[in-house]
């Protein structure tokens, strides 16, 4: 039984059907011994195991949904030993005895704003239901108590619409009650005191003060709805796995988007008059001038995530039509410190790679376009460089991450502290490697180069579409050739795909012009068979799960070095980097199709059109 999406809804997986003699007892909601009845009789658990759970449940409170219970108690699958009876699987199971659709609740999919008026907070806790999406003739509702239908009449009657109902895991249904009533109530209150307000603009000093006592947590209740929509929001953002977050005003109501694996999915929609609210308080946290609208300003928040880990934000304003534009950027260490083969560097890339980065001098440039991973590719090499006998120093604008092993310097070009003013400090800094976030005129290379020709080791980023550029790009901002030649161990260009989803992708045969238009005239054999996405509900449908860089790692050699001259012909020199043994940036995408990471598509939109 398969329920299909509509605009505004969540997509209901297919059901897994479960055959069984027993059944439950209607219009009442589960009982433990019923359910484990059912459980023996449809051959998932053994006697000794059913009769262990009844004795366990006088350690659990009444209210505990028996599923939970028997999830805890982590009890053999009797029926299929490889698949653990976790609490999705009893979720899943209860659903088919139900014959209702089963669902993975994604928040991502839900309209929050819309679905927190469809039924009082009140009425859907007691009943423990969860509105899921409405439309002009039906409403969704999920539930963990499928057979407790008494409510269900009265709704249909309340809301004139047909009423469809899915099953879904019942500690996500208590924990999105919570959460969708709690920011609906939020944002409700919130819009009711800024219509309030005398002045339409909104009181900046009214403002501050509510912010300023959010923090010392001597909030009032009426004021702390503010102090709760950012706490979800973090929160949220967190467990949905974004890289950024967007909150865009508009002219009435003002969208929040998530960046999830390079996708913007819009999760929010608030009040334009809250939105100018939550983006004060952010930039509150930032240490940001909430009284300053109309230039850019830059900001940071460490905070900690729902696991506990320490998680950087970089913040950044823009002025727009309707308000201040804010972007949060989430560093979390677990995502952007990782090993080189994470990263997604081959055998040969990490030999290649290490190569270079191992000197004890010259210079490493990674390249790429904005969001391509150069940071995340940066730290990590440090911190796998960075040993108690080396002194690293960075030099970046913004500092990316607080990061315990480096000495980091922040640009402040309002005192001059540019990143050739930087380096140059750091010269006298008695440094063994020196990062610079980004090397953007003449000075600044200038600086670099200096710093490789006294013995130290300088990583540093360029934007160019591939490797052999980042050598034309040094010709044109004035680096004499000689000096290149001399100082360059090489470059890295590199661009970020998304993986496919290890849960759910599929085998399939790969297109004849898809492939070769991926390998042109590199000449791979074409893999017989490859993997394709499907969607599941750990990937939210979409058939992919992360993502993975893909290098072009251009090693400078003697004869490259040779043929670096004042008038490169970059055409003829890329060819001759191929030869050298230059792997080029579809070269290390073939590979990840053939070998079934991602598809070739996804190699195809993320190549620069040269290449």
């Amino acid at each position: 039984m398969t329920t299909e999406a509509s605009p505004g809804k969540p997509k209901i997986v297919p059901l897994r059907t479960f055959a069984g003699s027993l059944g439950f007892t209607e219009g009442k909601r589960l009982d433990l011994d019923e359910v484990l009845a059912n459980l023996l009789s449809d051959g998932l658990i053994a006697d000794e195991d059913a009769k262990r759970t009844r004795v366990a449940r006088i350690n659990h409170r009444n209210d505990v949904h028996p599923l939970v219970m028997i999830a805890n108690a982590k009890l053999n699958n009797a029926s299929e030993p490889e698949k653990p009876l976790s609490l999705e699987y009893l979720t899943e199971w209860l659903a088919g005895k139900a014959k209702h659709p089963y669902l993975k609740i994604d928040p991502t999919k839900v309209d929050v704003a819309r679905v927190g008026q469809i039924v009082s907070a009140n009425y859907a806790v007691r009943h423990r239901i969860l509105p899921l999406g409405i439309d002009e003739t039906s409403v969704s509702i999920a539930t963990s108590e499928p057979y407790d239908t008494r409510w269900l009449d009265d709704l249909r009657r309340m809301l004139h619409r047909e009423v469809k109902l899915v099953v879904a895991n019942p500690l996500d249904v208590n924990r999105f009650l919570i959460e969708f009533y709690g920011v609906t109530r939020a944002v409700r209150k919130a819009k009711d005191q800024k219509d309030g307000e005398k002045d339409a603009r909104g009181t900046l000093p009214s403002l501050e003060q509510l912010v300023e006592l959010g923090k010392s947590g001597d909030l009032a209740a009426e004021d702390s709805h503010v102090v709760r929509i950012v706490d979800w929001l973090l929160q949220y953002a967190y467990e949905q796995r974004a890289s950024d977050i967007h909150l865009e005003p508009r002219r009435d109501t003002s969208p929040i988007r998530f960046r999830i694996d390079g996708v913007l999915h819009k999760v929010f929609d608030l009040p334009t008059p809250v939105m100018v609210a939550v983006t004060a308080r952010i930039k509150i946290l930032g240490r940001m001038d909430i009284a300053e609208r109309r230039r850019p300003q830059d900001g940071r928040v460490k905070t900690r995530s729902p696991g506990g880990r320490e998680v950087e934000m970089r913040l950044s304003t823009m002025p727009t039509a309707f308000g201040e534009k804010v972007v949060m950027r989430i560093f979390d260490p677990d995502v952007v410190v990782k090993g080189f083969k994470d990263l997604g560097f081959s055998r040969h890339d990490e030999q290649v790679w290490r190569s270079m980065i191992e000197r004890p001098h010259g210079i490493v440039l990674v390249t790429g376009p904005t969001g391509s991973g150069k940071t995340t590719t940066l730290y990590s090499t440090l911190k796998q460089i960075a040993t108690p006998e080396l002194n690293v120093c960075t030099v970046e604008d913004p500092i990316e991450m607080i990061a315990p092993e480096f000495n980091q310097m922040q640009v402040q070009t309002n005192i001059d502290l540019t990143f050739a003013a930087g380096v140059r400090t750091l010269l006298r800094q008695d440094p063994d490697i020196i990062m610079v976030g980004e090397i953007r005129d003449l000075a600044t290379a200038e600086m670099a180069v200096q710093a490789s020709l006294t013995g130290h080791l300088v990583l540093s980023t360029l934007h160019t579409n591939d490797s052999p550029s980042a050598i034309t790009r040094l010709l044109d901002l004035g680096i004499p050739h000689y000096l290149i030649q001399s100082t360059l161990n090489g470059v890295i260009a590199q661009r970020l795909v998304r993986k496919l989803c290890p849960h759910c992708k599929t085998v399939g045969d790969i297109d004849d012009a898809s492939w070769a238009s991926l390998v042109r005239t590199l000449g791979l054999p074409k893999p017989h068979q490859v993997a394709a996405p499907k969607g599941c509900n750990e990937c939210r449908n979409t058939g992919f799960l992360g993502r993975i860089a893909i290098y072009e790692i251009l090693a400078i050699t003697e004869e490259m070095r040779s043929a670096i001259q004042a008038n490169l012909d970059l055409p003829a020199f890329h060819r001759f980097c191929m030869k050298q043994g230059m792997r080029p940036l579809r070269y290390a995408g073939a590979e990840l199709v053939a070998r079934g990471v991602t598809t070739a598509r996804e190699v195809l939109e993320a190549l620069p059109s040269e290449v």
